[in-house]
C-alpha cells in the first residue's frame, strides 16, 4: 500500500508519499481499500500540529474516506468483505488502504458513489446537528449561512431548505453566490462587494435572521450577530478564516439571543443513539435527492499537496475529493 505519511507535523510540505506494509485488522477493525477521501479543514490543521487531536507520530492524515472492506477483524459482525462503506475516523484516509474502527464505518447502499460518500459524513452531520438539534430550526424561519459556498456551508443550505426554512447565503465572490443559488439559497450576499449588515437588514425587512450558521469566524461574526433577530440562535460552527472572534455579550442580552456551540464529534461520542438516528435520516434524505454533496473537483491521491494548495487559495466550492 501507499500512504501520505506525516512524520513531522510542520505542514503540508513535510508529507511524504510512501510505500508501507499493508496491515491486518485487529479485533473490532476492518481493512479498507480506499476509493475516495475528501479534504476537510481539520486535515490541514492536523499536519500543522494546530488541531485539538494530536495523533502519535508518524500518522497518515485524511479524516474522511470511502472504500471497500478487504478484511475484517475478530468480533466484526455487521460488516463483510466486499462491502462498501464510508468512514470518518480522524486519520488514515490519504492512502490506498487503511485500518478503520468498524464501529465508525457507515454501510453504503450500492447506488451511493464513493466520491459523494467520502464527502458526506462530516459536513452533513455537522449541519444537521447544528440546525436541527442545536438551533431547533423551524419551517418558515430565516437562516443566514456564512461561508456558504464551502463544504459545511453548502450542506447547511440544503438541510435548511429540506426543513422548510428561507436561506440567505453569504460568500466572497459572485461565482460562489451563484453556486449557492443553484442549490437552493433564496437570496445571496457577496460580502466582498456588499456591506453584510445592510444587506441582511434589507433582505429581512429589518427583522434579522432567526438562525446564523457561522463556520468562518473572523471579521464577519460581529456584524452578523448584530443583525440577528429577536430570540435568534447564533451557531458557532468553526473558525475557517483563522481568528476566533470576541462577541460583545451585551448583544445577546439586547436581542434575547443565544450563542450556541456546535461540536458534532463530541455529540456523536456522548449521544451515539441520537447520532445513529441522525445519520440514518441523512442517508434517507440523500436517497430522496434532498441533499447531495457539492464536489468542486476530484484529484488523484498522489496529488494531495496540490489539492491542499487549491483549498488554501479559498477558491474551492463545496468539497475537494482525492481518488485512487
Amino acid at each position: 500500500m501507499h500512504a501520505w505519511l506525516c512524520e513531522t507535523p510542520t505542514g503540508v510540505d513535510a508529507l511524504i508519499w510512501k510505500e508501507l506494509p499493508t496491515p491486518a485488522p485487529k479485533a473490532g477493525e476492518v481493512l479498507l481499500e480506499i476509493k475516495a477521501a475528501s479534504l476537510n479543514f481539520p486535515d490541514l490543521l492536523i499536519v500543522q500540529n494546530k488541531y485539538q487531536m494530536k495523533p502519535p507520530l508518524p500518522f497518515v492524515p485524511g479524516s474522511e474516506y470511502a472504500g471497500i472492506v478487504q478484511a475484517v477483524g475478530d468480533g466484526v459482525a455487521h460488516l463483510k468483505v466486499g462491502q462498501h462503506v464510508a468512514c470518518l475516523s480522524g486519520t488514515g484516509g490519504f492512502a490506498t488502504h487503511t485500518i478503520a474502527p468498524s464501529a465508525l464505518c457507515m454501510p453504503l447502499p450500492s447506488a451511493f458513489p464513493f466520491v459523494d460518500a467520502a464527502a458526506f459524513i462530516m459536513i452533513y452531520a455537522t449541519s444537521h446537528h447544528a440546525l436541527v438539534d442545536r438551533a431547533q430550526l423551524k419551517a418558515g424561519e430565516t437562516v443566514l449561512v456564512l461561508g456558504a459556498a464551502g463544504g459545511v456551508g453548502t450542506s447547511a443550505i440544503q438541510i435548511a431548505k429540506a426543513l422548510g426554512a428561507r436561506v440567505i447565503a453569504a460568500a466572497s465572490t459572485q461565482e460562489k453566490c451563484d453556486l449557492c443559488s443553484s442549490i437552493g439559497a433564496d437570496a445571496t450576499i457577496n460580502y466582498t462587494t456588499e456591506n453584510l449588515r445592510d444587506a441582511v437588514k434589507a433582505l429581512t425587512d429589518g427583522k434579522g435572521p432567526d438562525v446564523i450558521y457561522d463556520p468562518v469566524g473572523g471579521d464577519f461574526s460581529e456584524p452578523a450577530f448584530r443583525s440577528i433577530a429577536w430570540r435568534g440562535r447564533y451557531l458557532v460552527v468553526g473558525f475557517a478564516s483563522g481568528p476566533i472572534p470576541s462577541l460583545p455579550l451585551n448583544l445577546a442580552l439586547l436581542k434575547g439571543a443565544s450563542i450556541v456551540g456546535v461540536f458534532w464529534g463530541e455529540f456523536a461520542k456522548r449521544e451515539p443513539k441520537n447520532n445513529t438516528a441522525m445519520m440514518m435520516e441523512l442517508a434517507q434524505w440523500y436517497g430522496q435527492g434532498k441533499i447531495k454533496p457539492v464536489i468542486d473537483s476530484t484529484m488523484p491521491m498522489a496529488d494531495l499537496k496540490a489539492a491542499f494548495a487549491h483549498m488554501g487559495s479559498r477558491g474551492v466550492k463545496g468539497k475537494l475529493v482525492m481518488v485512487n
